[in-house]
């Protein structure tokens, strides 16, 4: 009887016991199970962020090419909405080359790129030029045409280097920062379908600009001191809303072309027959007072038959003369 009794008693023991074994080990299962949801697989994720990063770095590599002397990166037609991380490892790279990849924003380790010359990302969905962007002081060309920028930074003014600015189509696009001014070896701007409407003061202080587009804005008028851009040789104002011309723009000592057709100008400035060094200009499109009508012989090859030439110009501008002295003889006889 007591051998059953101790037998009894030993089993319950060992069934007591496993008992509890089998809970102490459930618990740890589910309290390894919640570890491993929330820190265990870490590791793996940062095992595969490894291999994901080498695989896009690997295709990256694939797009580098060396052209006259420089390591470019091209990406074309390709989905890369936002740039990777680990693109920094090849900062090296002197050019980028991305167009029409929905590219949506400049990444801000763009400032790792100090080798950089040239920063081509026309053809995407930029909406911000970082701050960063002040730290590329090689940076020679930054072409953001056909994008959504809405905003430039004044730190772009630091690009101390940069010689050309493209800014075209940009939609909303208005207003520069003043502290452009600063860029003294930007000679080609281009500011054309955008919603200027007003030429930015900055443009006036800019030493050696020499290109400059704003075709498809708003601007109504032009600045008096325009005269200031000594070095502007090529100046594009086709259809904008300019209603006259100021007086100064006949002492622009270097331009040579002036495009200004589709605007809404009346008249054509007399002083304007001064301007020796004009070569190209164009009046096409817009409601003139006169009528001035052109032989075919009078019309030079250069003007392409459109009569709205420099030899367009100089017979306007002759043709209001006579009209304005006729004018002032039937005055006198009438006195």
């Amino acid at each position: 009887m007591t051998a059953i009794v101790e037998c009894g008693s030993v089993s319950s023991m060992k069934a007591l016991w496993e008992t509890k074994i089998r809970n102490v080990r459930d618990s740890w299962e589910k309290q390894s199970k919640k570890t491993d949801k929330r820190d265990s697989g870490l590791p793996f994720r940062l095992s595969v962020g490894i291999w994901e990063d080498r695989e896009t770095l690997a295709r990256l590599k694939e797009k580098l090419t060396t052209e006259d002397g420089r390591l470019v990166l091209r990406l074309e037609h390709e989905e890369w909405k936002a740039l990777p991380g680990c693109l920094v490892q090849l900062n090296q790279v002197q050019e980028w080359h991305i167009h029409r990849c929905g590219l949506q924003k400049i990444p801000n380790f763009i400032s790792s790129f100090q080798n950089l010359l040239v920063l081509d990302l026309s053809r995407n969905g930029v909406t911000e030029v970082p701050k960063q962007i002040g730290t590329l002081t090689q940076l020679r060309e930054l072409l953001l045409s056909y994008n959504r920028v809405q905003f430039v930074p004044e730190e772009l003014s630091n690009c101390e280097s940069l010689e050309r600015l493209e800014l075209a189509m940009n939609r909303d696009l208005q207003q520069l920062p003043d502290q452009l001014s600063k860029l003294r070896c930007l000679q080609h701007l281009d500011l054309s379908m955008n919603q200027f409407s007003f030429m930015p003061p900055c443009l006036l202080r800019m030493p050696a600009l020499e290109w400059l587009d704003m075709a498809g804005n708003c601007l109504h008028s032009l600045p008096e001191d325009i005269n200031r851009m000594e070095n502007l040789h090529t100046l594009w104002l086709q259809r904008n809303q300019l209603e006259k011309l100021p007086e100064n723009i006949s002492r622009m000592p270097s331009l040579d072309t002036l495009v200004l057709s589709s605007n809404r100008l009346s008249d054509i400035p007399p002083m304007m027959e001064d301007m020796s060094n004009l070569r190209f200009v164009n009046f096409r499109d817009n409601p003139l007072t006169l009528e001035v009508n052109m032989s075919a012989t009078m019309v030079s090859e250069d003007d392409d038959r459109e009569m709205f030439g420099r030899d367009f110009m100089l017979m306007y501008i002759q043709e209001t003369r006579k009209r304005a002295h006729a004018a002032l003889n039937v005055h006198r006889v009438a006195c």
